[in-house]
């Protein structure tokens, strides 16, 4: 099955959809390439199902990720729909060991994300900024202080406890 006749079966529910998609990236019978390039033109909650694919299938196996996920998962943190906005902040998070000296931009557009009015947008950011906090790099030097006074505001206990993790990991 394609991803277009995936996306246009109705009798499979989104969230099997996403399940599908992340299992085919895992089983290599379709490549991040054609996934990125599928959800290019998609409508937002297509787009955000691709990303969510991408969430599932890093989650297992961040190596099937490379340079252009990364960089397709930074570009839509900046993305108006918050479900993109999370769900490519989740990727990050999966696969940011993998580029530690890659960061920057991502880095920058997830502490846009983190004074945005959703929960699970702040939430997700946290995540992202908390795993590359744990990879100890020389970015530590700026991000560090930053993020504990990110922490320090935030008025949900949920993300305050992610960063608060991330910074107690990342000073030992």
């Amino acid at each position: 099955m394609t991803i277009d006749e995936l996306f246009n079966d109705k009798t499979t529910k989104a969230k099997e959809k996403v399940t599908i998609l992340g299992q085919y990236l895992a089983e290599k019978k379709i490549t991040s390439d054609e996934l990125i390039s599928y959800s290019l033109t998609a409508k937002d909650p297509v787009k955000a199902s691709c990303i969510e694919a991408f969430e599932y299938a890093t989650k297992e196996n961040p190596a099937i990720a490379d340079e252009k996920v990364l960089a397709f998962a930074t570009e839509n943190l900046t993305h108006k729909a918050p479900r993109i906005k999370w769900e490519s902040a989740k990727v990050i998070g999966n696969i940011a060991h993998r580029f530690p000296d890659k960061l920057e931009t991502a880095i920058g557009h997830l502490l846009e994300n983190t004074e945005h009015e959703g929960t699970v947008v702040r939430w997700s950011a946290a995540f992202a900024l908390g795993e590359i906090l744990k990879l100890k790099t020389p970015l530590n030097k700026d991000l560090l202080p930053t993020l504990t006074a990110i922490s320090e505001r935030d008025d949900k206990n949920s993300i305050r406890k992610i960063y608060l993790d991330a910074i107690k990991k990342s000073t030992k």
